[in-house]
């Protein structure tokens, strides 16, 4: 499996949920909790954290505000992305009526250093972190 995508639809406007996304406060509210940096530019240094994963480290990619970002990580604390231990995360966001489709594609699990049935393991892992963290993203929307 090369990679796993979830799409949802927020309750809110494209420049929040950009916010929600691509900066450090709003990536703390429902995603990296133990918090996030990012240097909102292509190059840019990114790092999620969390109390029980530790801390994981990235590049951004790709910014077109308000509708496009993209970062790579490494999938393993404490080390910096190379080839072979880092996937690409793609947020991308289109109006909808009065709110935004979020569609979040990650790819990359079979260009892993890993066995395959540990790529595989690592991507089923990470659809079910998405499925989680994007419908706390949904619940959270009118707070946004």
């Amino acid at each position: 499996m090369d990679s796993v995508e979830r799409e949802v639809y927020v309750e809110a406007r494209p420049e929040v949920v950009w916010a929600a996304v691509a900066q450090p406060e709003g990536l703390a509210r429902w995603y990296a909790f133990g918090g996030a940096e990012v240097d909102l530019r292509p190059g840019g240094r990114l790092v999620l954290r969390w109390d029980e994963r530790g801390e994981f480290r990235g590049f951004v990619e790709k910014v077109e505000p308000g509708r496009r970002f993209a970062y790579r990580y490494a999938v393993a604390p404490g080390v910096e992305p190379v080839p072979g231990n880092a996937n690409l995360v793609e947020f991308t966001l289109t109006p909808e009526g009065e709110g935004t489709r979020l569609l979040v594609v990650e790819s990359g699990f079979d260009r892993l250093d890993l066995a395959p049935d540990e790529q595989t393991e690592h991507a089923d892992q990470s659809a079910q972190a998405w499925e989680n963290s994007l419908t706390l993203l949904t619940d959270l929307a009118p707070t946004l």
